[in-house]
C-alpha cells in the first residue's frame, strides 16, 4: 500500500474512534481507550489492511509506545483490526518479540505436534478443527445469572487459570489471535486483574497472604480438585512443579498482583497452599476459595467477545482468564498463542527454563 513507518505508527497513536480519553504512562499519551465495561486494559482499532508488516515494523521502531500502554493499563491490551496476521502468521512472532528475550519455540516443549502451527512453531493451535483435539469448556450451572448476564465470578465460572503456572520460572505474556473465532455469544474468553484485585484487599488480607505459597502443578496429574474429588490416583510432582509466591510483585510495573488459580492448575492433594490444612476441605482451600472469588468479581474483569484478526495481549505475572463454552458440533473456532519469556523477577533468578523438555 505504500505507507510509510510513520503513517502506520500513526494508525496506533491517533487513528480511532473520534471520542476517547487520553491516559499518561511516563508523560506519553495512552493510544486507544478503556474497554468497555471493564476497569483496566485498553482497546485499539486499526482499519484491516495487507500491510501489517508495515505497521510491525513501525510499532517495532518505537516499540516503548505499545510497552507503556500496556503496562500502564494493568497489562491487558486488545488490538482490533489484524486481519492479515491470518496469512502471515510470522508477523505474530515478530510483534511478540517485542514483549520479552524469547518466545517458545513448542517444537522443544513437551506440546502435541497437532496443536503446533506447521509453518510457524512458536504458534500453539487452540482449535476444534482437525487435526486439532478440542476442550470444550462447560457450560456454567446455572448457565447465566439471575439478572441474565454471562457468569464470571468464581465459583460459578470454572476454569480461571494463568497460563501454565506450575511453570518455574512461569511464563511472562501471551498473546491470543483469532484466525477463525465462534460466533458472538460462544467462545468468549474472560480476563481478570490480579493488580486490581490485590489493591482492592482489606490491609488485614493482604498482611496474611503476604508470604504464602501456591502450589501449581500441570493438569492431567490426578491433583485438581475435580480429581481429588473423583478418587482419582495422584501422580508424582514434576520438578518443576513446586510453590510460587500468592502474591507477586510484578518486575516491570513494581506492582503487588495476585498469583494463583482455581481448581485445575493447584494441588489438591498436598496443597493449593503451603503450609496450610491440605486438601479439598482444608484450610488452604477455602482461602482458594475465598480469593478467587473476590480476584473474579465482576469489577475486576473484562469478557471479550471476539472478532476475525482480533489480538489479546495479556501478561500471566498478573492477570488470570478462562475460556468459556461454544458448540463445538456446529460452529469452527480455531485460535493462535504465543508465549514470551524473559523477565519472571528476581525470585526465579538462576533457574532454568522448565518448559524445555529434558
Amino acid at each position: 500500500m505504500g505507507w510509510t513507518a510513520a503513517v502506520a505508527w500513526a494508525l496506533l497513536t491517533t487513528h480511532f474512534r473520534p471520542v476517547f480519553r487520553t491516559l499518561h504512562v511516563k508523560s506519553r499519551p495512552v493510544p486507544g481507550y478503556p474497554l468497555p465495561r471493564a476497569s483496566f486494559g485498553r482497546l485499539i482499532e486499526l482499519p484491516d489492511c495487507e500491510d501489517a508488516e508495515t505497521v510491525i515494523a513501525a510499532v517495532g521502531a518505537t516499540p516503548d509506545a505499545l510497552l507503556d500502554t500496556f503496562y500502564g493499563v494493568n497489562c491487558l491490551l486488545v488490538i482490533k483490526g489484524m486481519r492479515a496476521f491470518a496469512d502471515q502468521p510470522n508477523l505474530l512472532v515478530r510483534l511478540s518479540q517485542l514483549f520479552g528475550d524469547e518466545v517458545e519455540d513448542y517444537r522443544q516443549t513437551l506440546t502435541t505436534a497437532i496443536n503446533i502451527h506447521p509453518d510457524v512453531p512458536q504458534i500453539l493451535v487452540i482449535s476444534n478443527i482437525s487435526p486439532a483435539v478440542p476442550r470444550i469448556p462447560a457450560l456454567p450451572t446455572p448457565p447465566s445469572t439471575a439478572n441474565g448476564m454471562l457468569p464470571v465470578r468464581f465459583p460459578h465460572r470454572r476454569g480461571w487459570h494463568t497460563d501454565q503456572s506450575f511453570r518455574r520460572p512461569p511464563p511472562d505474556i501471551s498473546l491470543f489471535y483469532a484466525e477463525t473465532p465462534a460466533p458472538k455469544g460462544q467462545g468468549q474468553t474472560l480476563y481478570a486483574d490480579g493488580i486490581g484485585a490485590y489493591e482492592a484487599l482489606n490491609t488485614e488480607t493482604k498482611t496474611r497472604i503476604e508470604s504464602l505459597e501456591g502450589l501449581h502443578i500441570s493438569p492431567g496429574k490426578g491433583r485438581a480438585e475435580y480429581s481429588v474429588k473423583a478418587g482419582e490416583k495422584p501422580m508424582e510432582l514434576a520438578q518443576n512443579e513446586r510453590p510460587q509466591p500468592l502474591v507477586r510483585m510484578h518486575p516491570v510495573t513494581n506492582k503487588r498482583a495476585l498469583f494463583l488459580c482455581e481448581a485445575g492448575q493447584m494441588d489438591w492433594v498436598e496443597g493449593p497452599i503451603v503450609d496450610m490444612e491440605p486438601g479439598i476441605n482444608g484450610d488452604g482451600a477455602k482461602l482458594i476459595y475465598e480469593l478467587m472469588a473476590h480476584y473474579t468479581a465482576p469489577e475486576f474483569t473484562y469478557i471479550h467477545e471476539w472478532d476475525a484478526g482480533d489480538l489479546v495481549i495479556y501478561d500471566n505475572r498478573s492477570t488470570i482468564h478462562t475460556a468459556t463454552w461454544y458448540d463445538a458440533e456446529t460452529v469452527q473456532r480455531r485460535m493462535w498463542r504465543t508465549t514470551v519469556w524473559g523477565n519472571p523477577g528476581p525470585l526465579y533468578d538462576g533457574e532454568l527454563r522448565s518448559w524445555i523438555a529434558q
